[in-house]
């Protein structure tokens, strides 16, 4: 039987941590506030944002919601964003993705003080993870090294396979691997021999957005798989883009779905939100 490696058990265990760091920063008098902006009302935008409400007030952040109508222009978002990059008091702000077809995603991210970007996708944040200076890493990656690092799982000298390569996952997942020590080699929908490349993976991170794509003839006997992908099969229940059942009996860890990266994405923007302080005061 595989390790299976326990997102909700280990972002519980950070969520602690960061509690007690935000009692400490209270107690010396500094408070750290999140602003969260959702623009639509999207329904898995609407369960991710009550998700990261919930996350703070169990760590002791305070946290602004702003639910801007579908038809709220470009202009107008901007100027909220200007406002609170302004606050003293405001910490971290979060503009909730998508954004409706009509506002320029990129225009939105660029416009967060990259200070208070605790979502790290401003192109500075990701221009400091290149370079490897401090700043924030976007979290789903960042929450995937903890994954690791926590079960107990080495990734120096390791052989690393990332499948995907968006700007959230598959690239800052490769760069904080290479971080790490590992040696890294990205594929994507056009790599050529794509299985040959996966089964020389140590570790293989699959982010891939298609349903249970990943089965045993792309996993090397006794690799660790990490699946970032969430999806709802016929029968409505979740699943990822790694075929579980059929994967599991081969490897040596596994994360589930759901309960594997998921829960890690929400802890890790906490820990952000946290470190967002030292940089704001």
């Amino acid at each position: 039987m595989p390790q299976i490696i326990d997102g909700k058990l280990i972002s519980t265990q950070i969520k602690e941590e960061l509690k007690e760091k935000v009692a400490a920063l209270k107690a010396e008098g500094t408070s750290i506030c999140l602003a969260v902006i959702q623009v639509g009302n999207d329904p898995a935008s609407s369960v991710y944002v009550n998700n990261k409400k919930k996350a703070c007030a169990y760590i002791g952040i305070e946290s602004l919601s702003y639910e801007l109508p579908e038809d709220t222009t470009q202009e107008e978002l901007l100027s909220l964003i200007g406002e609170l990059n302004d606050r003293k008091d405001v910490n971290g702000i979060l503009v909730q993705l998508p954004v409706p077809k009509h506002i320029d995603e990129d225009a939105i991210i660029k416009a967060i003080d990259p200070k208070k970007d605790v979502d790290g996708f401003h192109p500075q944040s990701v221009g400091t993870l290149c370079i490897g200076q401090p700043g924030f890493v976007s979290c789903t990656p960042a929450g995937i090294i903890q994954l690791l690092k926590r079960s107990g799982i080495e990734i120096a000298g390791k052989e690393c396979v990332v499948i995907g390569r968006s700007n959230i996952v598959g690239k800052p997942m490769a760069l904080l691997l290479l971080r790490e020590n590992g040696t890294v080699t990205v594929a994507h929908s056009r790599t050529k021999d794509l299985k040959e490349v996966t089964k020389r993976a140590d570790i293989l991170v699959v982010a891939v957005g298609k349903p249970k794509m990943i089965t045993r003839e792309y996993v090397k006997e006794g690799a660790v798989v990490i699946d970032v992908g969430i999806h709802r099969n016929e029968a409505n229940k979740l699943c990822g883009d790694v075929d579980y059942d059929d994967v599991a009996p081969v490897c040596s860890a596994i994360t589930p779905v759901p309960g594997g990266v998921g829960p890690m994405t929400i802890a890790m923007l906490m820990h952000n939100c946290v470190e967002s302080a030292a940089l704001n005061r």
